[in-house]
């Protein structure tokens, strides 16, 4: 699959008959399985991803799609998704079920993103190297023997080895743009 520069190169493929939302959920779920060494997923939203991306190109052909139609995102798991789980990569909070969905989330849904799954970082994100994850630490894409930063290292990691085109993550002092620095992304 292409690496696309911008969400208007994946409409303008989606327009050509080039691609789809569905391939492109399916070339990032390839992906996610081929890489799962590094640790970057705590949970992979496979099939909803699916059914919602069948879905935006029926949208999309109908002309009714939103903007961010054709983004495939991940969500650092301490960002609520209703129905999902969020646990800040801590045993204490194992198998809770977020009751809401955050404004960032719900936006991203109503403009047609698709949310592929949800990413480790730092438990409670209160951290630098993406060590303290309670389901274990992120490797660092470029050398797997380096820490991924934290503590969205898992956001930052999904994106430099290309596991979805765009994550969120959260920031108190450096936890977006240290971990972005540490794989070579943008944050």
């Amino acid at each position: 699959m292409k690496n696309f520069a911008s969400l208007s190169e994946i409409h303008e493929s989606i327009r050509s008959g080039s691609v789809s939302c569905r391939s492109l959920v399916n070339y990032y779920l390839d992906r996610i399985d081929e890489h799962k060494d590094l640790n970057v997923y705590i949970e992979v939203f496979a099939e909803e991803a699916l059914v919602r991306a069948k879905n935006i190109d029926e949208k999309f052909f109908a002309g009714t799609a939103g903007r961010l139609a054709g983004m495939v995102v991940a969500i650092k798991d301490n960002i609520c998704f209703k129905g999902h789980k969020v646990t800040a990569a801590s045993k204490i909070l194992d198998g809770f079920e977020s009751l809401y969905s955050a404004t960032v989330v719900k936006r991203l849904l109503e403009e047609d993103a698709i949310i592929i799954g949800r990413v480790n970082c730092d438990e409670f994100a209160m951290g630098s190297a993406n060590e303290t994850s309670y389901y274990g630490a992120v490797k660092n894409p470029k050398n797997p023997k380096k820490v991924s930063g934290g503590s969205s290292g898992g956001s930052a990691a999904a994106v430099a080895a290309d596991l979805c085109q765009v994550a969120l993550g959260s920031d108190t002092g450096g936890s977006i743009r240290q971990p972005a620095h540490f794989v070579g992304s943008l944050g």
